[in-house]
Order: structure tokens, then sequence, then C-alpha cells
């Protein structure tokens, strides 16, 4: 019985000194993890500030109940002084997400425009010389 004794003592304290070492490791990941929150906290703060500083147009704008209850949610965490701060880094993070959609649309207007100027110039020609040159 003593030989059972002694070989079931040495695995529960092995098993005392697994449980403290995994929940050391889990302190650390934890602080590891709380420390890439506070940067991406900084940096959201830092693309916040940026977005907001050039702000200079003003804008009356009608939201639905689930967009103002969002707008008010990112007042309320504290990551905006206000829902006009908040609608405007969101509609300016939307137009940075679609920049390949404008710069399309850039494009095809300026094509657009071309051909107005094109179009007007056949019009004044026609209308300084009627019937046209054949």
């Amino acid at each position: 019985m003593e030989k059972q004794e002694s070989k079931t003592q040495p695995i529960i304290k092995e098993k005392t000194r697994t449980k403290k070492q995994p929940q050391s490791k889990l302190d650390e990941l934890g602080s590891q993890v709380e420390k890439i929150a506070v940067r991406t906290a900084e940096s959201i703060k830092k693309v916040i500030d940026k977005a907001l500083a050039s702000r200079n147009t003003v804008l009356t704008i009608r939201v639905n109940d689930e967009c103002n209850e969002r707008l008010n949610m990112l007042v309320e965490a504290g990551l905006f002084k206000s829902r006009s701060e908040s609608a405007a880094f969101l509609i300016q993070e939307g137009i940075k997400s679609q920049d390949p959609l404008f710069a399309r649309m850039t494009s095809k207007m300026k094509q657009i425009e071309k051909i107005k100027k094109e179009l007007k110039n056949i019009v004044s020609q026609e209308i300084a010389s009627p019937g046209g040159k054949k």
C-alpha cells in the first residue's frame, strides 16, 4: 500500500504544477491581447482624429432608426463626441472602401464631359453656319 501512495503523490504534485503553468501562460496571453487592444484603440483614435480634422462642409441627412442606434452606440462607447462625428467618419470610410468604384466613375465622367464638349462644338458650328458643311 505504501508503494501505491508514493506513486500517486508525485502525480498529484505534477498535476498541480501543470495547472500553474497554463494559468501563467493564460495571464501572459491576456496581457498580450490587452496590449494589442490598446494599440488598436490608439490607431483607431488617430484615424478618427485625422478624419474629423478636415471636415468643413455641413450636411443635413435623415437616417433610419437602426443607423441612428449605431451612431449613438459609437458616441456612447466614447469613440466620438457626437453622432455627426461618427456619421462623418463612417461616410469617409465607406467612400474609401469603394475607391475602385469611384475611380471607374471618374474615368467615365471624364469621357462624358469630353462628349458634351464635342456636342456643344457641333451645335455651335451648326448654328453658326445653317445647313452645315457637307
